[in-house]
């Protein structure tokens, strides 16, 4: 049995590794309002230049571009959005582990031929795939506490480098989408070659009774990057988000089971001293008969 000592010493260790997890909780709910605060306002923006896209692209017969042109697929690349930091539960793992069996299911046989590149973006990512030896083509780490467009702006065009460069001829992402505190879900998506910009019942719109100024052609051209850049911050906005709720639930959680563990040291303590104090008793009381007879 535990000594009076030990106890104490373990119920001071948990009192002080709940006070950290209770104010880590509380940091990261205020990050969480904030994150999804900007999750929220960016959606109608990466909406709308989605549906100005949708719009314009149908009407440009015979409209090039590379970022819209489907090639062979020699080679592939991956961008795996995590997190730079742990103490979020199962965040980052369930993250690394469906973009492991998305290789394994979907590209094996690029991985085989090593003509699977990875992009981790968030620290996390990196040391897993590093550790593992995969091909990496680049990474971005240490970006989320200081979380700013110009990271989007970075990757993307490190991105659209290598893919016009013809490095790799196809780009998928895969990151937490953020639903709710409580959930959040792995997704992944095509990046590039940019997939055909059609309305959610499948359709295309036909816009042709507008006069642009400059043209329908200069604008797309103009909108193309910044519809992957959008895109990239709101996937880096959504895994943000995620990670926030889930740092929030897991400190959560784990001063919850502190003090459920206090409530049991603290129970242990008070029978190990009645213990020492009943012991104490019968000593002195041994001893008095002792001398009295």
């Amino acid at each position: 049995m535990a000594t009076l000592k030990e106890i104490r010493t373990r119920i001071n260790s948990i009192r002080n590794t709940e006070k950290i997890t209770r104010a880590m909780k509380m940091i990261a709910s205020v990050k969480f309002r904030k994150a999804q605060q900007n999750v929220t306002s960016a959606r109608p923006y990466a909406r709308k230049i989605d549906e100005i896209l949708r719009n314009l692209v149908p009407t440009l017969e015979g409209f090039d571009n590379q970022l819209l042109e489907v090639r062979e697929t020699k080679k592939v690349l991956m961008v795996v959005i995590s997190a730079d930091r742990g103490l979020c539960g199962a965040f980052n793992t369930n993250l690394i582990k469906s973009a492991v069996n998305i290789i394994n299911e979907r590209y094996y046989d690029f991985l085989k031929s090593r003509d699977l590149l990875l992009f981790p973006v968030g620290k996390k990512a990196y040391d897993y795939f590093y550790k593992k030896d995969y091909d990496l083509y680049a990474r971005s780490v240490n970006i989320f506490d200081r979380l700013s467009f110009s990271d989007a702006d970075k990757i993307v065009n490190e991105i659209i480098q290598g893919y016009t460069g013809k490095l790799f001829d196809k780009v998928v992402i895969v990151y937490n989408e953020f639903k709710s505190v409580v959930q959040s879900r792995i997704v992944e998506e095509q990046f590039l070659p940019i997939p055909p910009f059609v309305n959610p019942d499948g359709s295309s719109n036909k816009v042709s009774d507008y006069i642009f100024e400059p043209s329908a052609r200069e604008i797309v051209e103009s909108l193309l990057p910044r519809h992957l850049k959008t895109q990239i911050w709101q996937a880096l906005l959504e895994s943000y988000a995620s990670e926030q709720a889930a740092r929030m639930t897991a400190m959560d959680a784990a001063t919850t089971n502190a003090n459920d563990l206090l409530v049991s040291l603290n129970l242990s303590y008070n029978r190990a001293r009645q213990a020492k104090i009943t012991t104490e008793i019968l000593e002195i009381v041994g001893g008095a008969e002792a001398l009295n007879e």
